[in-house]
């Protein structure tokens, strides 16, 4: 049995997963993306993120992991792996919080100005409503079959074009292409049964 710290699987754990993942085992690739959120939740908090920003950077972290798999050498450690792409998303989030204009406190300014913005909570609302369409994205993509799954990852999420995509997956252009058609159809009619199911 692979050995665990008090915090969750250990290395040769997640690194056996994600070598699973990597040759197509959905099962695998759901645990691997679960075990990820303590040490992703880890990594951003010891970056200064902080309150509903470290959920941000977990799940934009998660994406980037899902995105780039394929890159992920199995003859290297999965953990320090992981963390430095935590550690790109945690920096990324404190630059975009950086950018906000700053709370001025000043009482005059809250009387002579409406509140254009959302409703308390609505954002948080939104924010989750958003996490979850993603999560919801990430399982259907990770159900695919091998060969869709490849051309959504490569064309749709990676944004590569279908000559580099041939080279790397080996597939001729003709063959992504079907690949990526069906993968659409079937993502689709899985996130509308999804919602019908969450609907009803």
């Amino acid at each position: 049995m692979p050995a665990r710290n008090a915090t969750g699987p250990g290395e040769a754990h997640l690194a056996a997963a994600m070598r699973a993942a990597q040759d197509g085992d959905a099962a695998a690739y759901r645990r691997v993306l679960r075990a990820c959120v303590p040490v992703i939740a880890g990594v951003a908090r010891g970056q200064g993120v902080r309150g509903a920003a470290v959920d941000d950077v977990v799940q934009e972290t998660l994406l980037t992991v899902h995105r780039a798999r394929a890159t992920y050498d199995p003859s290297r450690p999965f953990l320090p792996w992981l963390r430095a792409i935590a550690q790109r998303r945690a920096v990324d989030a404190l630059r975009r919080r950086s950018r906000r204009p700053q709370e001025v406190h000043d009482p005059a300014a809250f009387e002579d100005q409406v509140d254009a913005g959302p409703a308390p909570g609505q954002a948080l609302e939104e924010g989750q409503e958003a996490r979850l369409r993603e999560a919801r994205l990430a399982r259907a993509v990770a159900n695919l079959p091998a060969g869709q799954r490849q051309a959504v990852e490569h064309l749709a999420l990676g944004e590569r074009s279908l000559d580099e995509t041939a080279a790397l997956t080996g597939r001729s252009k003709g063959a992504l292409k079907v690949n990526l058609h069906r993968a659409l159809k079937a993502l689709r009619a899985a996130l509308v049964s999804d919602r019908e199911g969450r609907d009803a």
